[in-house]
């Protein structure tokens, strides 16, 4: 039988990672048009934030739980690829009915679908890298989710300005998505099926090496209650490693969920000076989702990068040095506090920077992660994992909208700016992060 765990060429691993681009087209046009569409249905902007819930409580209570049933998966399709295909399936659905909101409440239900899905098929990916490739390739292959993730976000960021110059119309008034949004999430819905099928028809799973060991894991698999017990005392006895990315996760995504939910809003007020269903809005909406596509193209490039770094340097130090880039990037934005204006070609400084952050995060972390891992919980703490990214992400939703209002005076390109902060935070808890794979080689 072939080992799962044999090197793998380029191409292979390009592959196994193709279901990221897709995944992450689906998830860049959420990211980057969700705050403008619950504008456009008549949304307050000290609400949007509220709205955003779907995101991070789908994630901590869907990731983990598929990451524990996935250890615990085989069939004839594999152990993580049957999460591929189902939520594959229904992302396309919900990406399909997204657009075609007429009201604040049916766009809050198609989002919930959505972000269910997604991670559905989100987690299993991150634990098949560490599946499929050995040791040694691994933070090559956390690379190459992220080229894979960058490439699909600057696509889908772009889309709506490819569509508008392709004559597809921007207008829409207030209570109505505009065309350009519509086809996009439409285009959105087809790449993410097609790649994610693509991986799962390439990129074959192989069975555990010992499968009475694994039959007696899958008889251990009990009733929702033990289940989260059992998840709960994992928690709490998680290696030190991870306890310690913990902290720097929590901080990073706490700065990366105010830009998500901030920026758009922030300089169509801040910058454009325009109000929803106005044609400034609709530039200032289509002039966010472009910066998004810059900061995602830079992580995009510097993905490549990283491949070639993660051969010179360690995890940690990159991630260190990528995280202080992005402080510097997001906390200019918060210079408007001190009354500094920012021009529509102003913003593409703290794109870059962010963008190199951006390229870091989506793979390093894992990268220090995995090889700290026992291989029989790899998907199940993969996802426990996920917890340091949506805990922070809910925090923001729930209580930064008080803070904009009462501290910030309702500057949201303000309180983007205090990202900075947040992820300069996260660059210093790095560093008390013990780098598993460079203890080996000092060896």
């Amino acid at each position: 039988m072939q080992d799962s765990h044999e090197p793998k060429n380029f191409q292979q691993i390009m592959l196994m990672c193709l279901g990221f681009f897709g995944i992450q087209f689906g998830w860049a046009l959420q990211m980057n048009n969700m705050s403008a569409i619950y504008m456009r249905l008549g949304a307050e902007e000290s609400k949007i934030a509220l709205l955003w819930l779907a995101a991070p409580v789908t994630g901590l209570l869907v990731q983990p739980l598929v990451g524990y049933f996935s250890d615990r998966t085989w069939c004839r399709l594999g152990r993580r690829r049957p999460y591929f295909l189902g939520g594959a399936i229904f992302s396309t659905i919900a990406l399909f009915l997204m657009p075609q909101a007429s009201a604040i409440w049916m766009a809050v239900i198609a989002l919930w679908i959505l972000d269910t899905s997604v991670n559905v098929s989100m987690e299993p990916f991150r634990a098949f890298v560490g599946d499929i490739l050995p040791e040694h390739q691994r933070k090559t292959g956390y690379a190459m989710q992220s080229v894979m993730i960058g490439a699909g976000a600057v696509i889908a960021s772009f889309l709506p300005q490819i569509l508008t110059s392709l004559g597809v119309s921007t207008e829409a008034s207030i209570g109505h998505i505009p065309n350009t949004i519509k086809y996009s999430f439409f285009i959105g819905a087809i790449v993410l099926f097609t790649a994610v099928y693509i991986t799962i028809a390439s990129t074959p799973e192989y069975p555990p090496q010992n499968m009475e060991e694994f039959k007696k894991l899958q008889s251990q698999r009990g009733s929702l209650s033990k289940t989260l017990s059992e998840m709960w005392s994992a928690f709490t006895t998680m290696p030190s490693t991870m306890r310690r990315l913990a902290v720097v996760q929590f901080f990073t995504w706490a700065a990366f969920m105010i830009m998500w939910v901030y920026f758009t809003p922030g300089i169509a007020s801040g910058v454009f000076h325009a109000e929803p269903g106005t044609a400034a809005f609709e530039e200032a909406a289509n002039w966010g989702s472009s910066c998004f596509g810059i900061y995602n193209g830079v992580a995009f490039g510097f993905a490549f990068a990283l491949l070639w770094l993660t051969t010179k340097f360690s995890a940690k130090h990159i991630h260190i040095v990528c995280l202080t880039i992005g402080a510097i990037g997001l906390g200019s934005l918060g210079l408007t506090l001190f009354g500094v204006t920012f021009t529509k070609m102003g913003l593409i400084f703290p794109m870059v920077c962010i963008g190199i952050a951006w390229s870091s995060i989506l793979s390093m972390p894992y990268a220090l992660l995995s090889n700290s891992l026992p291989a029989e919980k790899m998907g199940f703490y993969m996802g426990v994992f996920n917890f340091f990214i949506v805990i922070p992400q809910i925090c923001v939703n729930l209580f930064f909208g008080p803070i904009l209002t009462h501290v910030l005076g309702g500057s949201t390109i303000a309180a983007v700016g205090l990202g900075g902060v947040s992820l300069l935070i996260a660059a210093i808890a790095t560093f008390f992060v013990q780098d598993k794979t460079s203890i080996k080689k000092a060896i």
